[in-house]
C-alpha cells in the first residue's frame, strides 16, 4: 500500500514539473515575439503603439492621458485623447490588464504612428518592475520620448492646471478673463476662465474638484503656449495660501515656511480629496473630519471607509449636526457680463497720419486661412439673378401671422434642400480624396468685433424655417458675445455669406477649406423686366472647388437654389420631393 502511494505521488510530481517547464518555455517564446522583458523579475510588458486614427494620419500628439500608471484597463476603456491631423480623438484599447508604464508624456508633438507610447502587464503582475530596455526595441522611441527623471511636483496635494487645447488648430491662446479668484472653491463643470483661441473665445471648464490656489498667468497675457502651467489647485481643506510654486513655472512668492516633518516608519500617506470615494466623503462630512488627519491604508495612499470607521471608533466620535447653510443672498441686479473678445488696441503715431491696430489671434488665423485657400484651391464661379417678389410677399404674410423670418433664413433653407438634391456639392476635400458627409450642416458667416466666424446650423435640411431662424439668432448672439462652444463653429459642410444688409449688390466669397463651396448673397434691388414692370432682384454667386465639383453639378445646384428662392412654396412642399416636381426631375 505504501509503495502504491509513493508511485502515485511521484507521477503527480512529475506531471506538475513538466507543466511548469512547458509554461516557462511558452512564456519565453512570447517574450521574444512581442514583449519587453524586465531584467529583474522577468515581468512581461505588452506594447501599446501610437494608433492611426484617420486615413491621413501619420503622426499625432497625446493631449491628455485618461489613465495613470497602475490603473486597471478593460476592453473599451479610453487610454488617452490624441490630436490627429483632423481633430482630437479618443484612443480606446481592446486589451485587458494594468497600465504599467507611460513612455510618451502629454503634449509631446509629432509622435509617429507605430511608436511605442506605453506598456501594459496582465492582472496580478507587478507593474512597477516593468523596465524600458535601451536596446533596438526601445531605440525607436527617440531620446525625447524615453522616460526621464520625474520633475519636482508642487506642494502636497496641489494639482497643475495647464493651458488647454480648445480647438484642433490651437497652439497658443490668451486668457481673456479669470472667472475664479484665488481661494475660490472649484467643482467639476465650473468655468475657470475664458480663453481666446485662434478661432473664438471659449470657456475653459475644469473636470476636477478643489480650491484654486494660485493664478500663474494673468489676464491679457498673449500667446500662451498650449501646455503652459497657468494655475495651481489644491484639495478642499488644504492650505491653499502656502502652495509651493514650481520654479520653472513662475517666480516664487514669499510664503510662511512650514516646519519640516520628521519621517516615521509608521507614518501613512495622507489622502487627498481626489483619492477617496463617496462613502468616505459622506462619513467625513457627517463627523466633520479632515481627510489629512486620518491614516490611509489603501493602495497608493487611498483613504478607505474602514480607515474612517476605525478612526471614529478609536476617538469615540459621534455624528455632528450639519453645518449651518447661510440663507440665499438677495438676487443681484444683473449677471456679470459674458467675456467678450478683447478689442484690438490702437497705437497712434503722431505726425504720421495713421494708427496701428494690433491684430487679434482670430484675425491672424482668418488671414492665414484665406490666403491659403485663395492660393491653393482652384476657385470656379457661377452666378444667378433671382426674382424674389414671391418670397417678399410670403415673408410679409408670415409676419402678419406673427412669424418673423429674414431673407437669409429662406436662403439657408434653400441651400440645405439644394444640397440634399445635389449631394456632390455637400463635399469636403482633404487634399487626397473627396468626402461626402451624410449630414447637411450649413455654416453662416457672422461678423464680430474680433473677426469673422462661421457658426453652424446643423441638419438644416431637416429643420423648418422658424427653427432655422431661431437657431441663427441664438448662434449669432453667442458669436458676438464670445460664448460659442467649439462644436458650434468647427465643422460644417457648406457656407453661406450674406452681405446684402451692408448694401453690397454682388460679390464672390473665398472657400472655407476643407469645404468645397460657399454661396455669396447680395442685396435686393428694384429693376425693370422685359415688360417694363418693376421686379425685385437678388444676385447669388457660387464659389466652388473645381477639383471636387464638376461644372454641371454646380450649375444644377445653383438652379435649384434659384428655383426655390423665386418660388418659396417649394420649400413648404416637402423639400426634395417638391423640388424634383418643380424642376421636372
Amino acid at each position: 500500500m505504501a509503495a502504491a502511494v509513493r508511485v502515485r505521488i511521484g507521477n503527480i510530481t512529475k506531471n506538475y514539473v513538466q507543466t511548469l517547464l512547458l509554461q516557462s518555455h511558452t512564456l519565453k517564446i512570447k517574450q521574444r515575439v512581442s514583449f519587453h522583458k524586465s531584467s529583474f523579475l522577468c515581468v512581461v510588458g505588452q506594447e501599446l503603439k501610437m494608433p492611426s486614427l484617420s486615413p491621413t494620419m501619420s503622426e499625432g500628439t497625446i493631449v491628455r492621458w485618461l489613465k495613470k500608471e497602475g490603473d486597471p484597463i478593460a476592453p473599451g476603456d479610453v487610454l488617452c485623447d490624441i490630436q490627429t491631423d483632423k481633430a482630437v480623438v479618443s484612443f480606446e484599447t481592446e486589451e485587458e490588464g494594468i497600465l504599467a508604464k507611460i513612455l510618451v508624456r502629454e503634449d509631446t508633438k509629432d509622435i509617429k504612428v507605430g511608436t511605442i507610447i506605453a506598456l501594459m502587464v496582465a492582472e496580478g503582475e507587478d507593474w512597477r518592475s516593468v523596465e524600458v530596455t535601451r536596446s533596438s526595441d526601445a531605440a525607436s522611441l527617440g531620446p525625447s520620448l524615453l522616460p526621464s527623471a520625474p520633475s519636482p511636483k508642487p506642494g502636497t496635494g496641489s494639482q497643475e492646471v495647464k493651458m488647454p487645447s480648445l480647438s484642433p488648430t490651437m497652439s497658443e491662446g490668451t486668457i481673456v478673463k479669470w472667472l475664479k479668484n484665488e481661494g475660490d472653491a472649484v467643482a467639476p463643470g465650473d468655468v475657470l476662465c475664458e480663453v481666446q483661441t485662434d478661432k473664438a473665445v471659449v470657456s475653459f471648464e475644469t473636470e476636477e474638484e478643489g480650491v484654486l490656489a494660485k493664478i500663474l498667468v494673468q489676464q491679457d497675457v498673449k500667446d500662451v503656449k498650449v501646455g503652459t502651467l497657468i494655475a495651481l489647485m489644491v484639495a478642499p481643506g488644504e492650505d491653499w495660501k502656502n502652495v509651493e510654486i514650481p520654479s520653472a513655472a513662475a517666480p516664487p512668492v514669499p510664503s510662511a515656511p512650514s516646519p519640516p516633518s520628521t519621517p516615521s516608519a509608521k507614518t501613512k500617506p495622507a489622502a487627498t480629496a481626489l483619492n477617496f470615494g463617496p462613502a468616505v466623503r459622506t462619513l467625513l462630512e457627517q463627523y466633520h473630519l479632515q481627510s489629512s488627519d486620518i491614516a490611509a491604508t489603501g493602495r497608493k495612499g487611498k483613504l478607505l471607509k474602514e480607515d474612517v470607521l476605525k478612526y471614529i471608533a478609536d476617538k469615540k466620535l459621534k455624528p455632528r449636526a450639519p453645518k449651518e447653510v447661510p440663507p440665499p443672498a438677495a438676487p443681484k441686479a444683473a449677471a456679470p457680463p459674458a467675456a467678450k473678445p478683447p478689442k484690438p488696441s490702437i497705437v497712434k503715431k503722431e505726425g504720421d497720419g495713421y494708427s496701428d491696430i494690433e491684430l487679434t489671434g482670430i484675425k491672424k488665423t482668418i488671414a492665414k486661412r484665406l490666403t491659403e485657400s485663395k492660393t491653393t484651391i482652384p476657385h470656379a464661379y457661377g452666378v444667378a439673378d433671382c426674382t424674389i417678389d414671391k418670397l417678399i410677399t410670403l415673408r410679409k404674410q408670415l409676419k402678419e401671422d406673427g412669424v418673423k423670418l429674414s431673407v437669409n433664413d429662406f436662403v439657408i433653407k434653400a441651400v440645405a434642400l439644394a444640397l440634399q438634391h445635389c449631394p456632390q456639392v455637400n463635399a469636403l476635400y482633404n487634399g487626397e480624396e473627396v468626402l461626402y458627409p451624410v449630414d447637411i450642416d450649413v455654416s453662416v458667416a457672422v461678423a464680430t468685433d474680433a473677426g469673422l466666424i462661421t457658426p453652424i446650423v446643423k441638419g438644416a435640411d431637416a429643420k423648418g424655417l422658424e427653427e432655422i431662424s431661431a437657431n441663427i439668432q441664438d448662434l449669432a448672439k453667442k458669436a458676438r458675445d464670445g460664448k460659442l462652444q467649439p462644436h458650434e463653429f468647427q465643422g460644417g459642410t457648406f457656407t453661406v455669406s450674406n452681405l446684402g444688409m451692408y448694401g453690397v449688390d454682388e460679390f464672390s466669397a473665398i472657400i472655407n477649406p476643407p469645404q468645397c463651396g460657399i454661396l455669396a448673397v447680395g442685396g435686393s434691388r428694384l429693376v425693370l423686366d422685359g415688360d417694363r414692370n418693376p421686379v425685385t432682384k437678388m444676385k447669388i454667386t457660387l464659389s466652388y472647388d473645381a477639383r471636387a465639383i464638376d461644372e454641371e453639378i454646380a450649375t444644377e445646384f445653383l438652379d435649384a437654389v434659384q428655383e426655390m428662392l423665386e418660388d418659396p412654396s417649394v420649400m413648404l412642399l416637402g423639400g426634395r420631393r417638391g423640388l424634383q416636381e418643380k424642376l421636372g426631375f
